[in-house]
């Protein structure tokens, strides 16, 4: 599975706490992350685990890692969505975030917005295995006369 990992500055404690956690759920999982986060956790699962997982590191949001992490969704490249954001913050880039996760409902990419949600997804039995999202079509949207 492709999970995308994404918080904003107050919420990446929480995050890299939740994957030290999880370190070892996630050695056959490939980690896409927007910068910094990603920066983060690399360093906290290098220490922890004795094969490293394979993490993949996008522009940090601001600068464009939330659109790219939408345009994997778009491309099929995103399963799992984890995006520890900070309510009590206004966000310079608002729009992107927006953005990025009326993508990950538009695509029915299971997502997280809390740790709760994500302890959810990681333990159901769905995850790691074989998993068939049921994909909207919008073929009748797009060609509709405006």
């Amino acid at each position: 599975m492709k999970i995308g990992l994404v918080a904003h500055d107050n919420r990446k404690e929480d995050l890299i706490q939740w994957i030290e956690y999880n370190a070892k759920l996630f050695a056959h999982h490939e980690l896409i992350c927007t910068g910094t986060t990603g920066r983060m956790v690399i360093e906290a699962l290098d220490h922890k685990l004795v094969s490293p997982i394979h993490v993949r590191r996008l522009k940090s949001g601001p600068l464009g890692g939330d659109q790219e992490l939408g345009a994997l969704i778009c491309n099929d490249e995103i399963d799992i969505m984890i995006f520890l954001w900070d309510p009590m913050s206004m966000q310079p880039h608002d729009v992107d975030v927006k953005a990025l996760l009326r993508l990950a409902v538009l695509y029915n990419i299971p997502t997280a917005c809390n740790r709760s949600t994500a302890d959810f997804i990681i333990s159901s039995k769905l995850f790691g295995g074989e998993y068939h999202r049921i994909k909207k079509d919008y073929s009748e949207y797009i060609h509709r006369k405006v």
